[in-house]
Parts: structure tokens; C-alpha cells; sequence
């Protein structure tokens, strides 16, 4: 396989070496200061791998619509509209993006998408998130997934974090909350908080490199499939 790498921090540097190491080839990798070299490049690998940022994300678009070379990203932090860009892509090339690569998460988020809305009526529900000191952007990507799990419609209120005179918790709310400090690859915690009993789900990540395993694993999935955009629980569950 043949990646250009878009990201040069901790991910981008481990995604690279494991690559190596597997026998792949990173044909090309840019970082935030030589970014708009990639609009140089022509038609150079299998995939484009992206773990950067998300204002890096419109000249990504331009090359995969110039080019139609397959994307995976597990870039966070994107806005609605963002997203949205990300999501238009696959008229061009197949596109997987997801916040997080790792099988036990795929697997908690569907636990969640079972047993939630079993417990919803009784049970309060609380969304704890923890990273190391040099994550920017909160709550993290993985926890905006467990959410998606936890209120598939989006009618429940999300409260992040609380402070002073709040008042009693209301029935129909999330609270989510981002603890940031130490290395921590990633901790996810969901509370259901019941009458008499509780009940908790908690994803630790040990390091980054299941991350990394995972998207090496999806990357190889996607040249030779039809455009449009892949969804990581329906490729690993198989539907």
C-alpha cells in the first residue's frame, strides 16, 4: 500500500513508522507549513491518510475531487459544516472518516446503542472524558461518538460541565465532562445513574497505537470500493 500522510504530530509519526514497518510506502506527508504543497501532487498512492487539523480539511477536499484518491480521517473537532465538506466528498472517492479507530470503542458504541434506550426512562446518564495535556479540542471526538450512540435523535440537552447555583438535574439531559492532564491515550466513561443501582461502560485506551492499527486496517479496505462515504461500525459488523 501507498499512503500520503497528512498530520506530522504524535498520530501522523506513529501512523508513518507502523506503516514502514508493515511494508507499506508513505509516498508524501505534510504537515501545517507545507500543506499547500499537496495541490502540486498528482494521483500518488492508494489512500490519503489525514490525522492533522480541521482547517486543514479544504485543501485536502481539492485533492481527493481533483484526483479521486480514497480518504480515510481521523482528524477531530470539526464543525457541523465541516463535516458536512467532509461528507460531499464522496461524490468523488470513497471517504471514511470516524473518530476513533479501535475496535473495543466500535464495540462500546454499540453496546450503547442497545442498552440506552432501555435505560433512559430511570436512569440518569453522565459522559466522563480524559486526555492528555495536549489535546486541544474537548469534548474529544470519541466522546461526541458515545454520544451519538447515547441520543441517536438528538433531542436530549447536553450539559458540559456545571458550575454554581445549577438547580436540580433535569431528566432529559446528558452532562459530559473533559478532565485533561498526564499522557492519557484516552479514558471513556458513560454513567447510567438509577434508582438504587448503577451502571458503568468504560473504554481505556493504552496507547495510541490501537488507534493507529485500526486505521492502517480500514485504510487497506478502501481502494477498489465504489464512491461514497463508509460508516466503521457497518464495515466491521458487517451491514
Amino acid at each position: 500500500m501507498k499512503y500520503i500522510l497528512i498530520g506530522r504530530g504524535k498520530m501522523g509519526r506513529l501512523i508513518q513508522e507502523t506503516a514502514c514497518a508493515a511494508g507499506d510506502e508513505i509516498e508524501a506527508s505534510f504537515g501545517r507549513r507545507d500543506l499547500d504543497q499537496l495541490g502540486k501532487l498528482g494521483k500518488a498512492a492508494d489512500v490519503v491518510i489525514d490525522f492533522s487539523r480541521p482547517e486543514t480539511l479544504p485543501e485536502i477536499c481539492s485533492y481527493v475531487r481533483r484526483t479521486g484518491t480514497p480518504l480515510l480521517s481521523g482528524t477531530t473537532g470539526y464543525t457541523a459544516g465541516q463535516l458536512r465538506q467532509l461528507e460531499s466528498l464522496g461524490t468523488s472517492a470513497p471517504v471514511l472518516w470516524a473518530a476513533n479507530f479501535s475496535l473495543g470503542m466500535a464495540v462500546l458504541y454499540r453496546a450503547l446503542a442497545q442498552v440506552a434506550g432501555v435505560l433512559k426512562p430511570d436512569f440518569d446518564i453522565e459522559l466522563t472524558e480524559t486526555h492528555h495535556n495536549q489535546k486541544e479540542d474537548a469534548p474529544s471526538g470519541s466522546a461526541r461518538l458515545l454520544l451519538d450512540a447515547l441520543n441517536p435523535g438528538h433531542d436530549m440537552r447536553l450539559v458540559y460541565g456545571r458550575e454554581g447555583n445549577t438547580g436540580k438535574r433535569e431528566k432529559n439531559e446528558i452532562g459530559i465532562h473533559a478532565l485533561r492532564g498526564g499522557t492519557v491515550a484516552g479514558t471513556h466513561t458513560v454513567h447510567f445513574l438509577g434508582p438504587d443501582e448503577e451502571l458503568e461502560f468504560t473504554h481505556r485506551a493504552a496507547s495510541r497505537q490501537i488507534f493507529v492499527n485500526g486505521a492502517l486496517h480500514m485504510a487497506r479496505l478502501l481502494p477498489g470500493k465504489p464512491n461514497g462515504i463508509y460508516d466503521l461500525q457497518k464495515i466491521l459488523f458487517g451491514e
